[in-house]
């Protein structure tokens, strides 16, 4: 008596498709940090403008994040939009920001955006400064 119970696709089953996340050259929005960048760029009602994210020398471990307002698009600015929101990277910054993915969380500590960056090897006590 055979133990088998079902029959098996020859083929085998299909592969997992691989977690989801941002490519190397990608920065990614998630839905909660969308949801705020919506609500403030309706509070300063400028429809059109986007975050801007990056990285600038400084800080006590090598790098502080950049996060503001970009009413204007540079020409080399790569844009990476989702949720009816967009932000845009300049190329140097890319380089170590890309493969992240831009949050906002709520806590009992507070709330804010948060940078979920793979490449980051460290961050100072304070949460201002980063090492790569």
């Amino acid at each position: 008596m055979s133990t088998h119970a079902a029959h098996s696709d020859p083929a085998g089953p299909p592969p997992a498709a691989p977690a989801a996340g941002p490519g190397k050259r990608e920065v990614a929005i998630s839905p909660s940090a969308a949801e705020e960048i919506a609500k403030q760029r309706a509070k300063r009602n400028t429809p059109e403008a986007r975050i801007r994210i990056g990285v600038r020398g400084g800080g006590c471990t090598g790098f502080t994040y950049v996060f503001e307002w970009a009413d204007e698009i540079r020409p080399t600015d790569k844009e990476f939009a989702a949720f009816g929101v967009a932000i845009v990277v300049d190329p140097k910054s890319l380089v170590y920001l890309g493969g992240m993915t831009l949050d906002f969380t709520r806590g009992m500590m507070g709330h804010g955006f948060k940078f979920n960056n793979p490449n980051a090897k460290g961050a100072c006590g304070c949460g201002e400064s980063v090492n790569f």
